[in-house]
């Protein structure tokens, strides 16, 4: 049976790192930290909404963000009463119905995201609590920062039941593109400057995601947005010490000894040079085995070593493991969407052994069962 486990001890130590490190830029003399809103898209980054929410609960935090509509009437289905910002602004009224219905915080990005926001506050005489996001350079949601006027005339006109509690960009590129990240971080306080002669409230200020929270601490202003950060998965080397808290963990299922010169896996890349013993376990990239990063993150550069990698993985020179009973264990051949092979010759393994992998929690098949330890 294949599960997560999922360590509370290194997540509480990531916990105290990203703490300590929010106190690097306070908002205000007294040595507070900036707010740390805890984002929980794609099921908690694969590590169970459920579960992991009230784990962030019971470790104090209150603010939480999604990047559906359906992942917010989750987290409220599931009885979660804490703050919820929603990240996507929509212009769709059904959807921003059911928000403001769930007392969920929305985004407004749009003139014709807020236009809705308007009739769905006058038809319903109900304060509604909204966060501003501007585009600075993402080309995804939010008022393109150099469309002031659309962006003032707009906002002034929002209904006195709205409610702006917030502003925010999000970054495209904070894991690798310094120049990039800091041209839009200066678009955003250009705007933010802008709106407030203009006698506009902007609410708290948000910016970093993890990567610009741990590159940028000058960035933090009122709030971050944490979320890779916490399970110790980042796309760039860190000085924070923060610790991968995720693992796959499997069984072997069969053993069994194949002779010399026999193929394994898929495509027949690999072949045994002398009788091998192997152990099969029934997981595969379906469980986010041997896959690190998506490819939307992926530069240009990343791709091509994408390709190369699996080049020489086809050659049999990328050598890969798993840990079965606590021993070293290579795997042979082609990882495959549900199987592993791995070469147990001269090992003490027996079927029904643990055995354990390096994931991608986000990737792991949603119906895996998640277990905290």
């Amino acid at each position: 049976m294949n599960k997560v486990i999922i360590d509370k001890q290194d997540l509480v130590h990531n916990i105290k790192k990203i703490k300590e490190h929010s106190k690097i830029n306070s908002p205000d003399d007294n040595g507070n930290p900036v707010k740390i809103i805890v984002v929980i898209k794609a099921n908690a980054y694969g590590l169970d909404l459920k579960q992991y929410t009230q784990f962030m609960i019971d470790q104090g935090f209150d603010f939480f963000a999604v990047s559906t509509v359906e992942e917010a009437l989750e987290f409220r289905n599931l009885g979660f009463k804490q703050k919820l910002l929603m990240l996507s602004s929509t212009a769709i009224k059904e959807e921003i119905e059911e928000l403001v219905q769930n007392d969920i915080i929305i985004t407004i990005g749009s003139r014709e995201s807020a236009n809705i926001v308007n009739e769905i506050a006058k038809e319903q005489n109900k304060k509604i609590k909204a966060h501003i996001k501007i585009d600075t350079g993402f080309g995804r949601y939010g008022f393109i920062y150099s469309n002031r006027d659309e962006m003032i005339e707009t906002i002034k006109l929002l209904d006195s039941n709205i409610q702006i509690e917030g502003t925010f960009t999000h970054f495209s590129n904070a894991f690798y593109d310094d120049k990039y990240t800091k041209l839009q971080f200066q678009r955003f306080i250009d705007c933010i400057e802008v709106l407030k002669m203009n006698n506009i409230d902007t609410g708290i200020l948000h910016v970093c995601n993890s990567s610009a929270f741990v590159k940028f601490p000058q960035m933090h202003l009122n709030a971050v947005r944490i979320g890779s950060a916490f399970t110790g998965r980042l796309s760039f080397q860190n000085n924070l010490g923060l610790k991968r808290i995720a693992k796959l963990e499997s069984q072997v299922t069969e053993i069994k000894t194949l002779p010399s010169k026999f193929n394994i896996g898929y495509s027949n890349i690999y072949k045994t040079k002398k009788e091998t013993k192997i152990a099969i376990i029934p997981s595969g990239y379906i469980n986010g085995i041997n896959i690190e990063l998506g490819q939307d993150t992926f530069r240009p550069i990343d791709k091509l070593r994408t390709i190369v990698r699996a080049t020489k993985n086809a050659f049999k020179k990328q050598e890969l493991y798993v840990d079965i009973a606590e021993q070293k264990c290579r795997i042979l051949g082609r990882i495959g969407t549900f199987h592993v092979i791995a070469d147990i010759t001269g090992k003490d393994i027996k079927i029904g052994d643990k055995a354990k992998f390096n994931i991608n929690n986000i990737l792991v098949n949603p119906n895996i069962q998640r277990e905290y330890i």
